[in-house]
């Protein structure tokens, strides 16, 4: 009996090792139909953004504040040729290079951004709902605060007070990543306090309680840990808002001068007039760009947000399941995976 039992609670981890364990592997085995196809459009979407970031030395045919090439200046709103696929803009840039080297600009200010914000935001969170009391309602209260004032205003505001008006490179981006920071907070505060609150009030908690474990374990090691599984889906979701926030300050001028970085907002806004004259090819690459990877991170954080309920996975197995395979075992409905297997078996119960 012992040796059975043994060898049944050994199958099942032995089974998740290795690579098939891993985040996004596991996602992908567990997706189905156009949930796979959202999925893998989004993630290429952001890995080819990604490749452009860490590259664009090596991908980029001119640096981004270039004027002047081998053959002689650029020119201004010089129309797609050879030298310059995607034209040129109004001041003499190469739009190419410019939006190749605004990739990584944007990756930078979402790894600032998002990362501070969520530690900051989890950290608050968890002290307020764990703790409880007067802290709980004045951070509470902070928090929707911040999070009533419209996002665009409060990063605008913020990013006049921490630049000072300088326009350096790291300046810029930290001042835009900084102004973001602060809008997301409060979305971070939100979903983490309500899970502290809800995970605080579990047994296993108030057993480490009595077994004499400290605060600070409690906190960090049994309840943090159970109440940040959403964070990965709001993280998708919150990175696609900054680079749309990015973009806004940029458009409206307190971004990045492009003498010290490439930004897509900034680059739309000296390209409105060009749209009236005919010249396209300023404002389409840019724009492009903002819709192209703002829509690799929405389809990757709705395809994680629907996996992430065992509901919504079981319901779409169980449809891709039906049909042609009607006749077949319930297990072989969801491939053989032994995690579907379970999520079938629940969601039938």
């Amino acid at each position: 009996m012992t040796d059975t039992t043994s060898l049944i609670i050994g199958a099942g981890p032995s089974r998740e090792r290795g690579w098939h364990s891993w985040p996004i592997i596991k996602q992908l085995r567990q997706s189905v139909g156009l949930q796979r196809g959202m999925l893998i459009a989004g993630l290429a979407l952001i890995a080819f953004f990604v490749i452009l970031a860490v590259f664009a030395p090596i991908i980029a045919p001119y640096d981004f504040n270039a004027l002047a090439g081998p053959e002689g200046d650029f020119g201004s709103r010089t129309p797609p040729s050879a030298a310059h696929p995607f034209g040129t803009t109004i001041a003499g840039y190469d739009v190419m290079s410019r939006v190749i080297w605004g990739s990584r600009t944007a990756l930078i200010v979402i790894v600032i951004a998002v990362l501070a914000s969520i530690f900051a935001g989890s950290l608050l969170g968890l002290v307020s709902g764990y703790i409880g009391g007067a802290l709980d309602r004045v951070l509470v209260m902070l928090t929707d605060a911040i999070y009533a004032f419209p996002s665009l205003l409060l990063a605008i505001v913020m990013s006049i007070v921490i630049s000072g008006g300088q326009s350096s490179l790291w300046g810029g981006i930290w001042s835009a990543s900084l102004s973001i920071t602060v809008v997301f907070i409060p979305q971070y505060f939100r979903v983490v306090r309500s899970e502290v609150v809800r995970v605080k009030a579990e047994a296993f908690v108030e057993s480490a309680r009595v077994i004499g474990a400290s605060r600070s374990r409690i906190m960090f090691k049994h309840v943090f840990r159970n109440s940040t599984r959403s964070l990965p889906l709001v993280f998708t979701l919150n990175a696609s808002e900054s680079i749309l926030t990015l973009a806004g300050l940029g458009f409206l001028g307190f971004g990045i001068e492009p003498n010290s970085a490439a930004e897509w907002g900034y680059d739309l806004n000296k390209a409105v007039g060009d749209v009236t004259n005919g010249v396209w090819w300023t404002s389409l690459w840019p724009g492009l760009a903002i819709v192209l990877i703002v829509m690799g991170l929405t389809l990757t954080g709705e395809s994680l947000n629907d996996l992430a309920d065992p509901r919504l996975r079981s319901r779409r197995r169980a449809k891709a399941g039906s049909g042609a395979v009607a006749d077949t075992a319930m297990g072989d409905a969801s491939g053989g995976d032994p995690v579907a297997d379970a999520d079938l078996e629940g969601g039938t119960r």
